[in-house]
């Protein structure tokens, strides 16, 4: 089933006035695409680094306000309003039409999820299908909204760490846990209890859904807010599969909450920024011990240094 979207296009101070005359007219809401402080915008949510290239390239100096028709609505009559209150207006815009058809957008994505088998133990197994492998810890995960598949290098890197490291009986740490992936990989592998923090609620909650789903709810402990508002006590394995940023900012308090022979895990960072990254781990009390690197992405092994 086809709709029609009306796409308006301005320069971005004009922003305003067509997306009041969009509202104005639409009876199904709108869509706006504003580009300008996309960096900003995916630093708060920790994921700057990860921000697709085509992202990168769109034009930062114009805005876009879709409406979009019903397959029985009459574009012409809203086509014609909308170029005479535009052109009303005063505004450098375009115009432009087009057939879209009618999906579930969350649910899409599902397409391109599948199966994943990770390191000796694991495999990561989307809650819609079925594993038919024997001999590994199935971690069953919906991720949502939030990031963290298990597809990613840099949270493939973390989970191939963790099957190395779990002996049993660990507490762990992740910081800006997502879709709880790490930890929940965690617990089932044989850590003891996890906490998991995140800034956005939304992931926070997903989270909870994945432990539940996998039956490591009563040990992963979740908490909304940052490092400082939410870490206690001591940890034997510390992960941050963030950003290069986040990871400099957070690093100096790592080192106090890890166990005498704690380990720290950084991921999240991409090839281009390793030395900087290095360097800022080096000055905040950690010792990198090794880096593993996959496809242009870094994960950094760190120990506290003694004394």
């Amino acid at each position: 089933m086809e709709w029609t979207d009306l796409c308006i296009t301005v320069p971005r101070p004009e922003a305003g006035t067509a997306e009041a005359i969009a509202t104005g007219i639409s009876g199904s809401g709108i869509y706006i695409e504003d580009y300008s402080d996309l960096e900003a915008q995916m630093e708060a949510i920790a994921h700057v680094d990860l921000i697709e290239q085509a992202l990168l390239d769109k034009d930062r100096t114009h805005v876009s306000v879709h409406l979009y028709l019903a397959p029985d609505e009459d574009a012409a009559p809203v086509i014609s309003l909308l170029h005479s209150r535009l052109a009303d207006a005063q505004l450098h815009y375009r115009l432009s039409v087009s057939g879209v058809e009618q999906q579930d957008w969350e649910n899409g994505w599902k397409a391109y999820y599948h199966t994943l088998e990770i390191g000796r133990r694991l495999a990561v197994v989307p809650s819609w299908e079925e594993y038919g492998g024997t001999g590994r810890t199935v971690l069953r995960l919906d991720p949502g909204m939030a990031f963290g598949t298990g597809t990613h290098e840099t949270t493939a890197l973390c989970l191939i760490l963790l099957d190395e490291w779990i002996a049993g009986g660990e507490r762990v740490l992740d910081i800006g846990t997502g879709s709880g992936i790490l930890a929940i990989a965690a617990l089932k592998l044989g850590a003891a209890e996890a906490d998991g923090v995140d800034i956005d609620p939304m992931c926070v909650r997903t989270a909870g859904e994945n432990a539940a789903r996998n039956g490591v709810a009563d040990r992963f402990h979740l908490r909304v807010g940052d490092l400082a508002q939410t870490a206690r006590g001591r940890y034997q394995i510390i992960t941050a599969n963030i950003v290069a940023n986040a990871i400099l900012q957070l690093a100096p308090a790592v080192p106090s909450l890890l166990a005498p022979g704690g380990r720290f895990v950084a991921s999240g960072v991409i090839d281009t920024r390793r030395q900087e990254v290095a360097e800022g781990l080096a000055a905040a009390g950690l010792v990198v011990e090794e880096m593993r690197e996959k496809n242009g992405w870094v994960a950094f092994c760190c120990r506290a240094k003694e004394g």
